[in-house]
């Protein structure tokens, strides 16, 4: 087919990548360990993890879950915010040949419950302050492996201040009582006793499922494979590498605020980023912009991949414009729409670009970037990374050609394309046709090969960069014994991008919005929670 953007691609990024190189993702992060090993690699609170240290950790990981019994292919879910845990735990299960679940630690146990059995989660990893949580749904789950951890755990003597302090003095952590649990430091420690026993694996290996509403439906595991991931790695590697350096001299620093368990900060900061040698300062709580802020000011990143909401609201801290931005190359946004006002006032203030790329859960998940060499188009999503092609269709699958007038469904095909839905073929066969990924986002490609979505085609809710579905939401409320009917809808927001509506028919006349929003925080997490209701007459 005919690729326009390949007359204007940027300088030094190849076409095409060849993840074939490497049989497992894992293959190519020991090559990092090995190349990089005194370089730090993740940085928390202070505490700086090197390269040597991670390679140790996660092999110690690894091995002890083999010794608890787990074998190649088991599933093993990981529950906590940005902390050092995280990436030895991930690259460990992956060393392990096993399967990652990544878990929104902000689930309630109705979620939870949900992504830990349609999974079959065999262990799990988790930080304390949602042990409560897990608690309540675990005795229906397949976990027996429970692996619990502190937001201090890792940090030393600094350690037992801030896990006093989250749990004396900011009370969160509630109480719980699981059995047979064991702490992180632990089952390091009983790790090293062990080796990790070979097993086969190969490139089509789903090594990692990543939980998403698909374009529509109930939340579904998408199996990503080793190609997959390897494949976007590259393509990342390749887009950014002219960014992807330190300053004078120094490694490349990439402020990671962006929670890991997204796949947006999953493949972007823990694996590409980190491929290249590049060291991921983490964020454990994007939400408290001053204390983000306190770790910009200390560090002075490199890049920094963020969504529409997290630019927008750092902009609108004082101290934000006090900060040093001689260091910051570039500024990635993505998981939700860039606003151009924000754009163009984020350059404004640092004299840099945010950039605008696109992509899914389902594609790993980049297919579409804004160059980096100063010809981003503000608007739109850019053009498609290597070894990745992008068209636009009407309802019958027809190919449209270029111009605004010519709007049709974006459908993509490359190597980073998800495998398929986890045992759903009939939501997979809706999805993925003949090799193509339909996105369910409306757009229009312009002549010269860059992207431009102007809407959705399904009635997924967008909050600032998690999709929210409104059965889920429509579901939940069917469960009140008080409301007949719902229905769910997303509406414009100027912080969030959209926030949910309900529209609801009462049972009962009593019924009030605080009762509705309160059973709505028992079985949703907060962002699926509604802002506005609503109530309709029969």
């Amino acid at each position: 087919m005919e690729k326009p953007w390949l007359n204007n691609y940027p300088a030094g990024v190849p076409a095409n990548i060849d993840p074939s190189q490497y049989n497992r993702v894992i293959d190519m992060v020991e090559e990092s360990f090995q190349k990089f090993a005194d370089q730090p690699a993740f940085i928390f609170m202070g505490k700086s993890m090197t390269f040597r240290e991670l390679d140790e950790k996660s092999m110690a990981f690894g091995a002890y879950l083999r010794s608890r019994g787990l074998e190649p292919g088991d599933r093993v879910a990981l529950m906590m915010p940005n902390l050092l845990q995280y990436p030895i735990a991930m690259f460990g299960v992956l060393r392990a040949g096993m399967i990652l679940v990544n878990t929104n630690p902000l689930y309630t146990p109705r979620e939870m419950k949900h992504q830990f059995v349609d999974s079959g989660a065999k262990a799990i990893l988790i930080a304390e302050n949602f042990a409560g949580n897990l608690e309540q749904i675990i005795g229906e789950t397949q976990i027996k492996t429970v692996i619990l951890t502190s937001i201090g755990e890792m940090l030393g003597m600094k350690g037992a201040i801030v896990n006093f302090v989250v749990r004396r003095v900011k009370k969160m952590v509630p109480k719980y009582s699981l059995t047979n649990t064991v702490c992180f430091l632990d089952a390091l420690k009983q790790g090293q006793k062990f080796t990790i026993p070979p097993f086969q694996g190969g490139p089509d290996d789903t090594i990692a499922l990543q939980y998403t509403g698909g374009t529509t439906g109930v939340s579904k595991g998408t199996m990503l494979t080793n190609r997959n991931l390897l494949a976007n790695m590259m393509q990342i590697r390749a887009w950014l590498m002219p960014v992807l350096q330190g300053h004078e001299g120094e490694p490349a620093r990439s402020l990671c605020a962006l929670p890991l368990y997204h796949i947006f900060s999953f493949t972007v900061n823990c694996l590409a980023f980190m491929s290249v040698g590049a060291c991921n300062i983490l964020i454990v709580n994007a939400r408290d912009l001053p204390a983000l802020i306190k770790e910009w000011r200390k560090h002075k990143p490199n890049t920094v991949p963020g969504v529409n909401t997290l630019f927008n609201g750092l902009m609108n801290q004082p101290s934000f414009a006090t900060l040093d931005f001689s260091t910051l190359r570039i500024s990635v946004g993505g998981a939700m729409a860039v606003q151009r006002a924000v754009a163009e006032r984020w350059q404004q203030m640092t004299g840099t670009q945010l950039i605008e790329g696109y992509g899914m859960t389902e594609s790993s998940p980049v297919l579409t970037v804004n160059p980096v060499d100063n010809t981003s188009r503000l608007g739109t999503i850019g053009m498609p990374v290597p070894s990745t092609e992008v068209r636009i269709v009407d309802d019958s699958g027809t190919t449209l050609p270029p111009g605004q007038d010519h709007v049709g469904e974006i459908v993509a095909r490359g190597p980073q394309v998800m495998k398929g839905y986890w045992q759903r073929p009939d939501a997979t066969a809706e999805t993925v046709k003949d090799g193509w990924l339909y996105t369910g986002d409306m757009g229009f490609m312009h002549p010269d090969g860059f992207f431009q979505i102007v809407d959705r085609k399904k009635d997924m809710i967008l909050v600032s960069g998690f999709n929210v579905y409104p059965n889920e939401i429509e579901d939940v409320l069917a469960m009140h014994p008080k409301v007949l009917e719902s229905a769910a809808l997303g509406i414009a927001d100027e912080k969030s991008g959209e926030v949910v509506k309900v529209f609801i028919v009462k049972k009962d006349p009593s019924l009030t919005e605080e009762e509705v929003r309160a059973f709505c925080r028992e079985n949703l997490t907060n962002y699926k929670i509604p802002r506005q209701v609503e109530f309709e007459r029969a």
